[in-house]
């Protein structure tokens, strides 16, 4: 039975080493009691087919003894000498280190347990197991070989791989630096600023050039095309000459529909440069329809109808606009505006005469010449068939009948009559504007001198009023005089009053900030300061022997000489003691107020105009009004003063040192006084107004509470229910 179990044993051994690795891992993991079941089943097996023993008496128990003693001790031995297990990589991968020490304790022990009961039974099965053992140590050879060989083949494989790796390095290097230098590229692209599209800025010089240009073709338009369209005998001597200048008048047009499709507007404060927008806005205009009007190619007709025919041409006209905006520009940049308005009028006016005397040639040629007195004589007379007789007796027949002035032919038919009706009409409205703008424009002109006029009446009648002396008299009269015939007699701030601030700024700085930097302690002030005060300067006008300043005087002024000569007098008047010329200056001591000067705040010198002298005068209000925001600049400026005084020796170091003057003290007590003063009135006020709201308060609240005690219950009712139905 033990024999019979042994073998059974052995086979399944055998079966399960041809077993997947996965049914390995389940007889590793189950461990001996895999075995015991296989054996037992076996056994059963084997018992069944005899007769029905006990399992555990005679024989088979001795057996399994025997198989039980024989496992120990191949157990011991195999702990003893350990056996190598065949490298598997496949296994590997599936097995963990703990597990492939047991599997190959556990298979090592039942191979040398198995190996010993064949041996004893089955000496041939041991020789199978040793040509086995060879053929397995063969095989480990041949794996070994085979490592060897892969090995060979992976440090090949890594050779390749770091030669790919260094190839690959290197693509990316070279990617790298092609990268860099796509990056410099874009860097450059984006540095680069965009291209800029040509733009024709509105309020740029270039424009009013463009303006002066577009003008002439169409003014040659306005006047050419019905002269010729009228008199025939023009057109057919110079076809030559006006086929040039149409065609070169219809290149112009082209390019100015390309100029008034570039040309900016402003959006947001700022000028539009982009072409798309541009071109948008341009076909939004009105002027867009008449510029494509204007340029649509009529002179193909004259294929047909011949080149006498320039009426074809009338579409031109529709660019004058171009002219009534060019006639704008120039008034606004002219220096002489009512002149070129008088003249821009005389103009109107000869177009329209010009306009009628062409209409009454064709009417009279439509007519028929010399058929009755009003129609242009009979061109067969010699003297009538001239191109320029033509011409002159018919501007000379319009100017008469649009002015109204003298005698013409009467009409005698309908027409006739139909057309001098609306002359006369036009000539009307012509005579109204005529006497309206040419009196309105020498209104203007005249408006400064009689404003003028009007402050030199006033003064007259109050001298004669006061019985001034006629010395007196005369010279004032003289200093307005000069002040008229220097061009002096506008005010400054009045004129500058509707610029802001910052403009007015500017051009105070552009006139005065030079005048202003002349005086020494003004040289090293701040921009601000220096702002502020060339907007406080006055311009003063001295006539001859005026007295600027007199010794003695308090000094509330400083004055800085733009024009004329000042002497430094005695106090007869005539001993000159020093000439001051332009851009001398005086008095900035004085309007400083330095503590401890010893003149104080008064002048120490007379001060005559020798002629006529303009001046500056900047006060000692409006500099301490500027130096309250400047507080460093005021000490800065009180040093330079102290400085200059003790090179003089005009000033009291004791006083100039010591601390602040009682005088100025009690100056600051009495205005904090007067501050309280003022608040506590205030404060007053608020408390009556306080009072008077709380009374009236209280009055409200007591008649309402009356009103809430007289309600009865029925009048709640009410109101509740009115509430209800709002509600629904």
């Amino acid at each position: 039975m033990a024999k019979v179990c042994s073998e059974k044993t052995f086979l399944t051994r055998q079966q399960l080493s041809t077993n997947t690795p996965d049914e390995e891992l389940a007889v590793i993991e189950n461990g001996d009691s895999r075995v015991h079941s296989l054996c037992g089943d076996n056994c059963e097996t084997a018992l069944s087919s005899e007769t029905h023993r006990g399992s555990f008496t005679g024989s088979g128990a001795m057996a399994r003894f025997s198989y039980f003693f024989f496992m120990l001790w191949n157990w011991a031995s195999h702990r003893e000498n350990r056996q190598t297990e065949r490298h598997d990589s496949f296994l590997e991968r599936f097995r963990g280190p703990e597990l492939k020490d047991i599997s190959s304790r556990e298979s090592n022990a039942q191979s040398v347990g198995l190996n010993d009961t064949v041996r004893k039974r089955n000496k041939k099965e041991e020789i199978k197991k040793e040509e086995k053992k060879e053929e397995k140590k063969d095989e480990e050879k041949k794996d070994e070989e085979k490592k060897d060989g892969d090995k060979k083949e992976e440090e090949k494989k890594d050779e390749k791989k770091d030669e790919k790796k260094d190839e690959k390095k290197d693509e990316k290097k070279d990617d790298k630096k092609d990268d860099k230098k796509d990056d410099k590229k874009d860097d450059k692209k984006k540095e680069e600023p965009p291209k800029e599209i040509w733009i024709m800025d509105p309020a740029a010089d270039q424009y009013y050039r463009w303006l002066t240009v577009i003008a002439g073709p169409v003014f040659y338009n306005l006047m050419m095309i019905v002269t010729r369209s009228c008199f025939n005998e023009l057109q057919d001597t110079y076809t030559k000459l006006w086929i040039v200048l149409d065609y070169t008048s219809d290149l112009i047009y082209y390019a100015d529909t390309f100029v008034r499709s570039r040309t900016g507007y402003l959006e947001q404060g700022l000028l539009v440069k982009d072409a798309g927008k541009l071109r948008s806005k341009y076909r939004t205009t009105s002027q867009f329809k008449y510029d494509m009007i204007s340029m649509i190619p009529t002179d193909l007709l004259f294929l047909k109808f011949g080149l006498n025919n320039p009426e074809f041409r009338f579409n031109r006209l529709c660019k004058i606009s171009r002219l009534f905006e060019f006639f704008e520009r120039t008034e606004t940049r002219t220096s002489f505006p009512n002149m070129f308005r008088i003249s821009n009028l005389v103009l109107y006016i000869l177009i329209i005469i010009h306009w009628n005397a062409c209409m009454f040639f064709a009417i009279s040629k439509t007519i028929g010449f010399g058929t009755d007195t009003w129609v242009y004589p009979n061109i067969s007379h010699p003297e009538h068939g001239r191109l320029a007789r033509k011409y002159i007796y018919s501007l000379y027949w319009s100017t008469l009948t649009l002015t109204t002035i003298g005698e013409t032919p009467p009409p005698v038919r309908d027409i006739e009559f139909l057309f001098v009706i609306s002359d006369f009409l036009t000539g009307v409205l012509i005579f109204a504007s005529i006497v309206g703008n040419v009196g309105a424009m020498i209104s203007n002109m005249n408006a400064s001198r009689a404003e003028f006029q009007a402050k030199i009446d006033s003064i007259k009648q109050y001298m004669q009023f006061r019985k001034v002396t006629k010395d007196l008299e005369a010279r004032v009269i003289k200093w307005f005089d000069y002040l008229w015939t220097e061009k002096k007699t506008c005010d400054e701030k009045e004129v500058l009053k509707n610029l802001p601030d910052k403009l007015r700024a500017e051009i105070a700085i552009n006139v005065h900030l030079d005048t202003l930097k002349k005086v020494r302690i003004f040289q090293d002030c701040e921009a601000g300061l220096l702002i502020e005060l060339v907007l406080k300067l006055q311009p003063q006008v001295f006539s001859p022997g005026d007295y600027i300043c007199k010794k003695g005087d308090i000094g509330r002024e400083m004055y800085i000489i733009k024009e004329g000569k000042l002497a430094v007098v005695a106090d007869d008047g005539v001993t000159q003691f020093v000439v001051l010329s332009d851009g001398a200056y005086f008095g900035e001591i004085s309007i400083l107020g330095i503590k401890g000067s010893k003149a104080g705040n008064r002048r120490t010198a007379n001060i005559r105009s020798v002629g006529y002298s303009d001046l500056f005068a900047l006060s000692k209000d409006d500099l301490m009004e500027a130096l309250t925001e400047y507080p460093d600049a005021k000490k800065a400026l009180e040093e330079k003063g102290k400085a200059i005084l003790m090179k003089d020796n005009l000033i009291d170091e004791a006083i100039a040192n010591a601390g602040a003057d009682p005088k100025d003290v009690e100056e600051k007590i009495v205005k904090l006084q007067g501050n309280l003063d003022g608040m506590q009135v205030q404060f007053a006020k608020l408390m009556a107004e306080l009072t008077s709201s709380q009374t009236r308060m209280k009055q409200r609240v007591t008649e309402m509470e009356a009103k809430v005690k007289s309600m009865r219950p029925e009048d709640l009712t009410e109101v509740v229910a009115d509430k209800d139905k709002k509600v629904q």
